[in-house]
């Protein structure tokens, strides 16, 4: 398998793996398994240990360590783990991607020949400026990428490929995962940690190079749902309650100052995402974004005001709000084990990048798994701009993820010393 990372992620990002919020099966789509199945046979021809793949669609495998019984850190390296997830964004197609590779990116704003009205602009693109010369990866603006996060996916088998090809670089047991459903809030529903069985585990599922991430939001979802009653519009009136208006007036007072567009940085948002409508019933879901969890109640409290305030305008109409936990800020708990944040700084310091941690204005699978009790950080990719038709990706940016990885493996052995 002589391949690169770049090779292995235009393979990759051509298999359709969309997830589905809707479906009630997991994973939630069943081609997510053509990649899975894939990646399995990837790492037996590998020749990694304890390949599998379960009814869930985890696929795990270790690469065993090479560690010599008379290295004196022989038997004292924890297992680490590396995860990347499969799926790609419900919110647009997957299907028939049409990767186009730029190299090199010579500066501006980028055109995407599939469908021109979608551009990459340079004003909202920062990181092009540090591009230049450099190659990209775009989709041809009919679909998305899928970045995020079959990069991922690709610099864990080329940073195990690496680690095989050369092994004057000592590393302990390292254990690969690759999950599905991790875009609809499922990634870790069904994976068994104590299977898993790493000490410490890094997600690769980040953006600009040299960012690592050790905090995410806390995270609900508020779900609302209208009943009204339908009647034919000719003898409507003081009958008809129209489910749609009740929404529209409810999303039209959410706090215009709180919305995903308008805010930055730790600034908490409520961000209304799909709405399902007819007269008779309308369903709202709206995220509720805070890195202070407890901050998540202020978002609870303002939707309700706004819900009371709606019911007064329409008394007959049926309002009901649900909140469901998603995920919980990672911080508290990967800083009472600081061992894994030194190790991934001075990974990304070696690769040559100025490592900088900065918060998540979302979520990982490290939110869940930290939480259940394996520590895990995130690491960068150098993908842009995810879940929409301009993501792009930066191919300096996957390789220094790739040694990034690889420098992991080896610092952990050091610190055993």
């Amino acid at each position: 398998m002589n391949e690169t990372v770049l090779s292995r992620f235009l393979r990759y990002v051509q298999i359709d793996t969309q997830s589905d919020e809707n479906s009630e099966s997991y994973p939630s789509t069943s081609k997510q398994f053509d990649l899975l199945h894939l990646l399995q046979q990837e790492l037996t021809a590998l020749h990694l240990s304890r390949v599998e793949i379960d009814q869930y669609g985890y696929v795990m495998a270790t690469l065993p360590s090479n560690l010599p019984p008379s290295h004196p850190a022989y038997g004292k390296v924890p297992p680490i783990g590396f995860l990347a997830h499969v799926d790609t964004s419900p919110e647009v197609s997957g299907a028939n991607v049409k990767p186009n590779v730029i190299a090199p990116y010579r500066g501006g704003d980028v055109v995407l020949t599939g469908d021109p009205s979608v551009v990459i602009r340079v004003s909202e693109n920062k990181e092009l400026e540090h591009s230049i010369g450099k190659t990209i990866v775009t989709s041809d603006g009919t679909t998305l990428l899928g970045a995020d996060d079959k990069s991922g996916v690709a610099i864990i088998m080329t940073a195990v490929d690496a680690l095989l090809k050369n092994p004057s670089l000592l590393h302990g047991d390292i254990r690969i995962a690759f999950t599905p459903d991790e875009e609809v809030g499922a990634g870790t529903k069904y994976f068994d940690i104590k299977k898993f069985d790493a000490a410490y585990a890094y997600t690769i599922d980040g953006d600009t190079p040299g960012e690592l991430n050790k905090e995410t939001f806390s995270a609900n979802t508020a779900v609302i749902t209208i009943q009204g009653r339908d009647i034919h519009p000719g003898s409507a009136k003081n009958i008809m309650i129209n489910a749609i208006r009740v929404m529209s007036d409810i999303i039209a007072r959410l706090p215009k100052n709180m919305a995903p567009e308008t805010t930055e940085g730790y600034e908490p948002y409520i961000h209304p995402y799909t709405v399902e409508a007819s007269i008779s019933k309308a369903v709202v879901k709206v995220l509720f974004r805070d890195f202070e969890t407890v901050g998540l109640d202020k978002l609870d409290a303002i939707v309700k005001k706004v819900i009371a305030e709606v019911q007064l305008m329409y008394p007959k109409a049926n309002i009901k709000l649900e909140i469901i936990e998603s995920y919980r800020n990672m911080r508290e708990d990967l800083e009472k084990d600081q061992r894994g944040l030194d190790t991934l700084w001075e990974a990304t310091r070696r690769t040559g990048l100025n490592p900088e941690w900065k918060p998540i204005r979302g979520g990982t699978d490290g939110s869940r798994l930290t939480a259940a009790g394996l520590p895990t950080p995130n690491i960068f990719t150098g993908g842009n701009n995810y879940h929409s038709k301009t993501e792009w990706v930066s191919l300096f940016g996957m390789e220094k993820s790739v040694e990034t990885v690889v420098h992991l493996a080896q610092i952990w052995v050091e610190k055993c010393l």
